[in-house]
């Protein structure tokens, strides 16, 4: 069994609510979206083996969990599961990125997962189709973990997108945190949008906070 894999490396979390803990970045290449903000545009990979993977991996010490990014991880599931396991029997916490929408494949993975960082894809932020019936299986799925949502906002992102991703999380799993994230670099000309979707989040009982990307700020992979 071989995967493409982009790059392994080791640095600190810079999105979302574990930000600047210390971890081991195993990103893999391809995704099935194509998000007009993405910023992770990949040209080139590895093709590894299981063992070539975790080879690689003991080289590095001292990191909190290891993270399976991309890309999408998920689309290339069949691997993720058989490296998750292995490292899973070392004792490893494995954090999984990905964009939430391919449930199924969450399902192939999810036992040996303990932390999972899920995308909600806004369609008025992505320019892509909205996934919500994707998410909201995904996020039902997820619950059984530790979980929390991203969600990238732009200055397109709409308020019907933001009141439709607070429905599901209400309906699915209503504690979560949701990380609203600013689009890099545009942070200064979505402030006020920033605060206003905080706050239309808090009046709905959802516990939201504003998260930019702390590795683009301190310049760090």
């Amino acid at each position: 069994m071989r995967a493409r894999v982009n790059e392994i490396f080791r640095s600190i979390q810079g999105e979302g609510i574990y930000q600047g803990i210390p971890q081991l970045f195993i990103r893999f290449f391809g995704c099935n979206l194509c998000c007009c903000y993405c910023d992770t545009q990949l040209d080139f990979y590895h093709e590894w083996s299981v063992d070539d993977v975790v080879k690689k991996i003991y080289f590095y010490k001292d990191y909190h969990s290891i993270v399976l990014t991309g890309g999408e991880p998920l689309c290339q599931a069949d691997f993720a599961r058989r490296l998750a396991q292995l490292l899973k029997k070392d004792g490893k916490t494995i954090y999984l990125e990905t964009n939430g929408t391919l449930p199924f494949k969450l399902l192939e993975v999810s036992d040996f997962i303990d932390i999972i960082a899920m995308d909600f894809k806004l369609p008025s932020s992505t320019d892509e189709r909205a996934f919500w019936s994707e998410h909201k299986e995904f996020l039902e799925i997820a619950s059984s973990k530790k979980v929390f949502i991203k969600a990238v906002i732009t200055q397109t992102t709409s308020v019907e997108d933001l009141l439709k991703a607070i429905d599901i999380i209400r309906q699915v799993k209503s504690d979560v945190v949701i990380a609203l994230q600013p689009q890099n670099p545009f942070e200064d000309l979505l402030e006020y949008k920033m605060r206003s979707f905080k706050n239309i989040c808090k009046d709905q009982g959802i516990n939201a906070k504003i998260i930019s990307q702390l590795h683009k700020k301190i310049g760090v992979k």
